[in-house]
C-alpha cells in the first residue's frame, strides 16, 4: 500500500488572534483569553505559520499520521474559535416530584446537587479547568468558557451526576439534561 507523500491541512488565523508556535507547542491568545496546548506526543508532526495561517503537516504518512492532522488542525480551530467567541452548554432541570435546587461553589470548583430524587446526600459534579464559569437561571444551568474540552466535560460531569439508577428511566425522568450547545451569545 502506497503511502501519501505530503499531507497537510491549513488553519486561517483571523485579525485580533495571535497565535505562537514553538515546536510543538501551541499558544492562542484573543479578546477572551489564552489557551495553551502541547502536541508533544504528534510525532513526525509539524507545525508552522505562514503569514495569517497555520499549517499542519506531515511526510510519508501513514493512516495514523493523516488522521493526526486533521486532529489537530481541529484543535487549533477550536482553540481560535474559544479564545474569540467562547462556547455555552446550556443544561435544564427536570423533576416531577421533589424539587431540586442547584449550587454553584465556586471557592471548591464543584457542582452541589440537592434534594434529587429525595435524597438526603448531594449529588456532586466538578467543574474543569479555571477558566469555565457556571450559573443557574432558574431551572437552567449555563456552563461557559473558552476551552472547549473543559466546558463539554463540565456539562458532561452535570449530566452523569443527576444519573438515575435503579429505577426504570421511563418512569423516573429526573435530572439534569444538556439541551442547547454552541458559541457563547
Amino acid at each position: 500500500m502506497a503511502r501519501a507523500v505530503h499531507v497537510f491541512k491549513e488553519v486561517v488565523v483571523p485579525k485580533g488572534v495571535d497565535v505562537e508556535i514553538n515546536g510543538l507547542f501551541v499558544r492562542v491568545s484573543g479578546p477572551k483569553g489564552v489557551l495553551e496546548r502541547d502536541f508533544s506526543h504528534a510525532r513526525g508532526v509539524l507545525l508552522k505559520k505562514e503569514d495569517s495561517r497555520v499549517v499542519v503537516e506531515t511526510y510519508f504518512a501513514r493512516r495514523r499520521e493523516k488522521a493526526l492532522v486533521g486532529t489537530i488542525a481541529a484543535h487549533i480551530k477550536n482553540m481560535i474559535h474559544g479564545v474569540t467567541k467562547g462556547y455555552r452548554y446550556k443544561l435544564k432541570i427536570v423533576y416531577s416530584h421533589f424539587p431540586v435546587s442547584v449550587v454553584v461553589d465556586e471557592k471548591e470548583r464543584i457542582i452541589r446537587i440537592k434534594n434529587f430524587l429525595g435524597e438526603k446526600a448531594d449529588r456532586i459534579a466538578r467543574i474543569i479547568g479555571d477558566d469555565v464559569k457556571v450559573r443557574v437561571e432558574g431551572d437552567d444551568v449555563i456552563v461557559e468558557g473558552i476551552d472547549k474540552e473543559h466546558v463539554g466535560q463540565t456539562a458532561a460531569n452535570i449530566e452523569l451526576a443527576t444519573k438515575v439508577k435503579d429505577k426504570d428511566r421511563r418512569v423516573f425522568g429526573d435530572g439534569i439534561y444538556i439541551y442547547d450547545w454552541g458559541e457563547e451569545e
